[in-house]
């Protein structure tokens, strides 16, 4: 954990603790982060330097300090009856007046700047909706928020863009409280309610018995959506990869490659699984094999660029004279002075200004088909022509299924 304790003053006396995560960047937007009813977990505070290497300030109040301050309780059995027992004579708008308290408390820190937003887990995303119905801020976002069926009344005082994120297999979330929420929600213009197919609740909590990955990236992408569109800030992803790749290809320097990178980032050649899972493993890869293993003649012609919230994917040409051996793309691989096309597609995720991570996708088969090293009679694969018909459209499609396709002529379509 890279954050600290600071304490706040709550509006009807007293102090309670919250942790505090500073923006890599200085100051950034402010963002106040809603506990579970485990308390301010190690889950919490990982997930608060996170979000401030995106660029956020944020903070995590103890909203538990009037039953018991500091708690941090795990996720086992027993800690979980207590966590449901404080549950039990926990003040729901005590909690959100604390919470007004921390957004008033993080608007005066100097790493804080311009807007400010909530998001909240299970209890935190039932006190994101509230904070959005009855808090002056610019963006909510709940996750399997509890409950939030029993508060429609003050849907209407919503007026900050509002992000719903509901488990289908949802045990303390039934598909009826759901329904009712989508129904009273339905003609607000600026809530979005995302459903993820087969997860259950808590389902964005690493190491927890129903973590779903694929469903908590795509949460957590569209999450950052939310609050980059509403609050800010907004980082030039297109310049950042270019500076990149430059290193990577142009310069060849490991040093301002791996900068250009989160502090453990890694890369995934999905083809031939080469790359490096954090900061020492992946800049060995680059260093040893990757920089210096590339042709002198390689290059990168580009065909299109789309560009999300928090990734950019790029398609392009990779060209290249197969003179020495490729460790990442044919390793094991005696040069075979063949010239290489190939369509190549980097999908790359960033964290704030800074590169996360990379998948890279190409076909191996046209790669091994254009250095000799596989035969394509009778096979459905390709080699350089692939990436021929990727920039000029008009050459034959359908030549690998001739037959099949012959088979269709004069049929009716």
């Amino acid at each position: 954990m890279t954050g600290e304790m600071i304490e706040i003053a709550a509006g009807d006396g007293g102090r309670f603790q919250a942790y505090l995560a500073k923006p890599a960047q200085g100051s950034g937007p402010g963002l106040v982060l809603l506990q579970e009813i485990f308390g301010v977990t190690a889950f919490l505070r990982a997930h608060a330097d996170l979000l401030a290497e995106e660029g956020y300030a944020v903070l995590v109040p103890d909203l538990f300090w009037r039953q018991e301050p500091g708690l941090d309780l795990g996720y086992v059995d027993e800690d979980r009856e207590k966590a449901l027992a404080l549950y039990q004579g926990f003040d729901a708008d005590k909690a959100v007046e604390d919470i007004a308290a921390t957004l008033e408390a993080l608007r005066a820190r100097p790493e804080q700047s311009g807007k400010l937003g909530v998001l909240g887990y299970c209890l935190g995303g039932k006190l994101a909706f509230l904070t959005a119905a009855r808090c002056a801020i610019d963006c909510a976002i709940s996750y399997y928020g509890v409950g939030l069926e029993n508060h429609l009344n003050e849907a209407g005082e919503i007026t900050c863009p509002l992000v719903l994120h509901v488990a289908e297999q949802d045990g303390h979330v039934p598909p009826e409280a759901v329904e009712r929420v989508r129904h009273a929600l339905s003609d607000h213009r600026e809530v979005a309610i995302y459903s993820y197919p087969g997860a259950g609740h808590a389902f964005a909590r690493p190491g927890g018995a129903s973590y779903d990955k694929p469903a908590a990236l795509m949460a957590y992408s569209r999450s950052l959506a939310a609050l980059r569109q509403a609050m800010g800030p907004i980082f030039d992803l297109s310049r950042l990869w270019d500076q990149h790749c430059h290193h990577e290809f142009a310069t060849r320097d490991v040093e301002a490659t791996m900068a250009t990178m989160v502090a453990e980032p890694y890369v995934n050649h999905v083809p031939t699984m080469t790359g490096g899972v954090g900061h020492d493993h992946l800049k060995r890869f680059y260093k040893y094999h990757f920089v210096d293993s590339n042709p002198p003649d390689t290059k990168l012609i580009p065909i299109s660029r789309t560009i999300g919230t928090d990734r950019l994917v790029d398609e392009m040409l990779f060209c290249f004279t197969h003179s020495r051996e490729i460790d990442w793309m044919l390793p094991g691989i005696a040069p075979t002075g063949a010239y290489v096309e190939i369509p190549l597609i980097a999908i790359v995720c960033f964290r704030g200004d800074k590169l996360y991570n990379e998948h890279i996708y190409w076909d191996q088969a046209s790669v091994l088909v254009q250095i000799g090293k596989l035969d394509p009679e009778g096979l459905p694969v390709a080699g350089r022509a692939t990436a021929q018909k990727l920039v000029d459209e008009t050459r034959p499609s359908n030549e690998l299924m001739a037959a099949l396709w012959e088979r269709s002529a004069g049929k009716p379509i």
